[in-house]
């Protein structure tokens, strides 16, 4: 996944008529080789702040496998903790969809429909 393709996504949200006015998150980069660099996580820190004029976000949950990239999006976590309601990485898919799940029955039946597809690399 590429920083232009991260920009891309947020552009697309802004855009999509069809976008919820709530989104709660689950970023699977369980597969992803490389590593952002901080300036890159800063960048999507400010876009995701950009975005939220249109978009509210919720929970987001995040599967970071490797040691150094689960690092870079603890990162993201600090950068974003005001943009987001809640925000935790893990290192499983089955974890983080739990914790997700778990999040989504507390608010009730509606936040189950604000669940949008995950980003995945």
């Amino acid at each position: 996944m590429t920083l232009e393709e991260v920009l891309a996504h947020f552009r697309d949200l802004v855009r999509d008529p069809d976008c919820p006015r709530r989104l709660d998150v689950l970023l699977d980069l369980s597969e992803e080789t490389s590593l952002p660099e901080s300036e890159q996580i800063k960048i999507i820190a400010y876009e995701v702040s950009r975005v939220r004029e249109r978009v509210e976000f919720g929970t987001c949950a995040v599967v970071a496998c490797s040691d150094a990239l689960y690092g870079m999006i603890r990162m993201f976590q600090v950068f974003t903790e005001k943009l987001f309601a809640e925000t935790w990485v893990f290192r499983s898919l089955p974890e983080a969809e739990a914790w997700l799940g778990e999040r989504l029955e507390a608010r009730g039946p509606q936040a189950k429909s604000t669940l949008r597809p995950r980003l995945a690399n």
